[in-house]
């Protein structure tokens, strides 16, 4: 008895603290998102292809939608831009 009860006040506990971590892990992966970009973006000083461009332009987007408190938004779009500076480094063209 005293096993199923201490194992569920963990459980409970674990529950509890979850949405707290995870408030915060949304603002971290868009920040974090926006760091790799700009270290990625030495991939792109010899690019030709106009992908330099559009990386500037979703970061710009991905600042305004973090500014304004939209996180979802900010690690959708800094998503789709590391997909493309992979892209690049791998030599697609996609």
């Amino acid at each position: 008895m005293k096993r199923s009860a201490l194992a569920g006040l963990f459980i409970t506990a674990a529950m509890l603290a979850s949405p707290a971590f995870a408030a915060g892990t949304k603002d971290d992966l868009c920040q974090i998102n926006l760091d790799k970009i700009n270290n990625g973006k030495a991939l792109l000083a010899t690019d030709t292809s106009g992908k330099s461009g559009e990386i500037d332009t979703a970061v710009s987007q991905a600042k305004a939608a973090h500014a304004a408190g939209d996180d979802k938004k900010c690690i959708e779009i800094t998503s789709k831009a590391l997909q493309s500076l992979q892209d690049t480094d791998k030599g697609g063209n996609q």
